[in-house]
């Protein structure tokens, strides 16, 4: 991980977003005279998983009275006066 000043970010962009890109390199860059820490410019990582639909097939189970309604849930949510 390197330290970079902005305006040496700005006037390098190119050459720091190849080092970047190819070696994997991340920058942290500093503003002002007290070299505040502002940001971090990582590599960006393509994100290869997908997500599978049913995978918990047969590992959980959902009640037959999941969609039945509770007059005390709906009491609270809606009032007493339905």
């Amino acid at each position: 991980m390197q330290s970079i000043q902005v305006g040496q970010f700005k006037s390098e962009l190119s050459s720091i977003l190849e080092q970047v890109q190819n070696l994997g390199e991340t920058f942290v860059i500093e503003f002002g005279r007290k070299h505040k820490k502002v940001a971090m410019l990582v590599p960006y990582e393509e994100k290869t998983s997908v997500r599978k639909f049913g995978q918990l097939e047969g590992k959980i189970t959902v009640p037959d009275t999941f969609d039945d309604e509770s007059e005390e849930i709906n009491a609270m949510f809606y009032g007493s006066n339905l």
